[in-house]
């Protein structure tokens, strides 16, 4: 039996009509499948509409749930004002770490100290033209990516950055940020004071408060520190009166002072809002860094400078509350004769750094 599928058995193919129209039939389904892909694309284009807010609602109007910088600010805000764009600019405020105090709705005074240090350390706006308002513009720019980094990592947990030209204070914990504040530091001025210091202060190892008349130079230096020592509550120091107090060069403190105006006005000691000073200490330990920068040099190339050494004023007597520093003397009655001597008390005004 021969092999029924030998090449020899095998007769040449005769061409078909599928042979002959086949090039034609694949090119004509091509072609239809081209077009019904376009046909579709463009239906399905046409069929989702382009999602706009500009058509549904009214010019700046913020749907409900949107953030805080969607909203534009229509008028100048001033001290006494109220309204949900305070709240907005308080909030904006918490929110870049410049405390406002209570997110209120009421521009007052905490929330000014914000504006002034917003001004100073991100506008760049010089003591002489800082404004008490918040503007459209100055809204803008705090609605916009507000960065600040520290200009130090000193390798300590948390560390401070105090900036005398700006009149202005940041703590951070690492490169976290955790606070900016408004200060007042030192004025550079000479004075001479009668001050109150209680035990334990720079001035007086006794038990009992001292008054004592003190002459110095108002001065913050620049320059590298540590947090070495703090006080709870009110303190009354040669320096001044001070609210928890954490210090870091000798006597100099950062504390709460009820008067923390935008020129420097202290002793030498660095003022912060009362309100933050009761949770600032909380924010760093013992021996985290403080770096103060003046505007003139590093704090580096100052090292850790000690403050100006203030001096005792020649024609005061110290005193304490119960007992006069003064030897007591007694002189025999019969050498002395009575005589009524009118005696001038200076008045008791503690002053604050």
């Amino acid at each position: 039996m021969t092999d029924p599928f030998t090449p020899e058995s095998l007769e040449a193919p005769s061409i078909s009509w599928w042979t002959h129209w086949r090039p034609a039939i694949l090119s004509a389904v091509l072609f239809l499948a081209v077009v019904s892909t376009i046909v579709v694309t463009r239906q399905n284009s046409a069929s989702v509409p382009t999602t706009t807010t500009s058509s549904t609602l009214p010019p700046g109007l913020c749907p409900d749930g949107s953030t805080t910088t969607c909203h534009v600010l229509t008028r100048t805000i001033k001290k006494g004002m109220r309204g949900e764009d305070v709240r907005r600019v308080q909030q904006r405020l918490k929110d870049l770490m410049f405390d406002p105090g209570p997110i209120d709705g009421l521009y007052g005074g905490d929330t000014m100290m914000a504006i002034w240090a917003f001004q100073s350390l991100v506008m760049k706006t010089t003591r002489d033209v800082l404004v008490d308002v918040v503007t459209p513009v100055m809204w803008d720019v705090m609605r916009g990516n507000v960065v600040i980094a520290p200009r130090r990592q000193p390798g300590t947990p948390a560390h401070a950055e105090i900036y005398l030209p700006e009149q202005t204070m940041a703590v951070f914990k690492g490169t976290q940020l955790l606070l900016v504040t408004h200060i007042s530091s030192g004025t550079g001025k000479e004075w001479c004071e009668e001050v109150i210091i209680d035990p334990g202060e720079e001035g007086n190892n006794g038990t009992d408060v001292v008054k004592d008349g003190i002459c110095g130079s108002a001065i913050t230096p620049g320059g590298i520190y540590r947090f070495y020592n703090r006080k709870v509550g009110l303190r009354e120091s040669k320096l001044g009166t001070m609210w928890n107090p954490v210090y870091f060069n000798f006597g100099i403190a950062v504390h709460g002072a009820m008067q923390v105006p935008k020129e420097p006005a202290s002793h030498g000691c660095i003022r912060i809002p009362i309100f933050i000073s009761a949770y600032f200490p909380a924010m760093v330990k013992k021996d985290d860094r403080v770096y103060v920068f003046d505007g003139v040099k590093e704090p580096e190339d100052y090292g850790s400078q000690p403050p100006p050494w203030d001096k005792k004023d020649p024609n005061y007597t110290t005193t304490t509350s119960s007992t006069s520093t003064v030897p007591k003397t007694t002189v025999p009655k019969t050498t002395v004769p009575k005589t009524t001597v009118p005696v001038t008390v200076a008045p008791t005004v503690a002053p604050t750094p």
